[in-house]
């Protein structure tokens, strides 16, 4: 392979990757579902349902906000019902962000959003095409530079 495809490749993941362009399609996935969630929040409680309770710092490093950004978007979410705190079991000085019934059905209706939207956008293209960028993405993120 060139490098000429891996340049159009690293500059289409490099617009995937933006902060704005990541804040337009959160945006878009939180709206209207709870109080206190918004795009800023999303990658809290996104986290939240892949990773299991966490405590903010580490929760931070696996969305990669700060840990103080954790926790403010935490107290808004715990607000909403969507996420609670409680001690965490193996260190009785650390407090576990956890989700909630309400946030878990928050995540699943965002899930549900994002499906509908690559789905949609996806639709016009020939038979065929699609399933072979689904396979083409899916080995990439396995074996590809993450």
């Amino acid at each position: 392979m060139d490098d000429d495809i891996g340049r159009e490749i690293a500059a289409s993941f490099g617009v995937l990757i933006q902060r704005s362009t990541r804040s337009g399609l959160y945006a878009a996935l939180v709206e209207g579902i709870a109080d206190g969630l918004d795009e800023n929040a999303y990658p809290v409680l996104s986290g939240l349902a892949r990773t299991g309770p966490r405590n903010a710092a580490d929760l931070a490093a696996v969305v990669g906000l700060d840990r103080s950004g954790v926790s403010r978007h935490a107290s808004r979410l715990e607000a909403a019902g969507l996420v609670r705190r409680e001690p965490d079991p193996a260190d009785r000085r650390s407090v576990l962000l956890v989700l909630t019934d309400a946030g878990a059905a928050a995540v699943e209706q965002m899930r549900g959003r994002f499906v509908e939207r690559v789905s949609a956008s996806l639709a016009a293209w020939p038979p065929g095409e699609a399933e072979a960028f689904a396979r083409g993405l899916r080995r990439f993120v396995e074996e590809g530079p993450f």
